[in-house]
């Protein structure tokens, strides 16, 4: 039985990659491409892929994370496989507890990729061996706490407030809203303020 996939990347030479290391193979067919997580969301829905390999980042909206959470939780759910070029164990940690069967980086080897297609469609967890040394290593690691106030500034950050509004509601400068954010930022492993609230709801910090 041939294994059907959609793959949903945000750059198209990307796409043609994995398309042409799927097409090398005859027990594995691309049945469709999407270009952000909306599109990966409502093909999905249509052409009901076995496996869906889905990036990390997907620009503006949904991103992968997000596309597991809401693929896992329809109807007839595909496995998922994250394959992105971020390794960081913050990262891996959330794509499997979002219910990812696979965690790939975009420079891994085509017999790689094929291997990985076929245990997550026979619903089998694939991780290379690099991948499952950081999942390891985060998992004896937890992740640091927070002070009351950065977990303060991180449940506003996570309602949409600027800094601006943030110093303005805790009565505190720009600057130390700023210094908060770079603490807080370091705990959680992340770079963005999009994905310190994405990691702070992962983790149960915020609603």
């Amino acid at each position: 039985m041939t294994i059907r996939v959609l793959i949903v990347d945000d750059h198209p030479v990307v796409r043609a990659g994995l398309r042409a290391v799927i097409d090398a193979s005859t027990a594995i067919e691309t049945v469709g491409e999407a270009a952000s997580g909306a599109e990966a969301i409502a093909l999905t829905r249509h052409l009901l892929p076995d496996v869906v390999l889905c990036d990390l980042r997907l620009g503006d909206g949904v991103d992968g994370i997000g596309v597991t959470t809401a693929l896992r939780a329809t109807d007839r759910p595909p496995a998922v496989i994250i394959v992105t070029t971020f390794d960081r164990e913050v990262d891996i940690e959330a794509a499997i507890t979002a219910g990812a069967l696979g965690y790939l980086v975009k420079d891994a080897p085509p017999a790689t990729i094929i291997e990985a297609i076929e245990a997550a469609a026979d619903g089998r967890v694939y991780l290379p061996a690099d991948v499952s040394a950081r999942l390891a290593q985060r998992l004896r690691n937890p992740r640091p706490q927070l002070t009351d106030r950065e977990a303060e500034v991180l449940r506003l950050l996570a309602t949409g407030a600027s800094n601006k509004e943030i110093a303005r509601t805790l009565f505190v400068t720009e600057a130390t809203v700023k210094s908060h954010l770079v603490r807080i930022f370091t705990k959680l492993d992340v770079d963005s303020r999009s994905r310190a609230v994405h990691v702070a709801r992962q983790a149960g910090l915020v609603p």
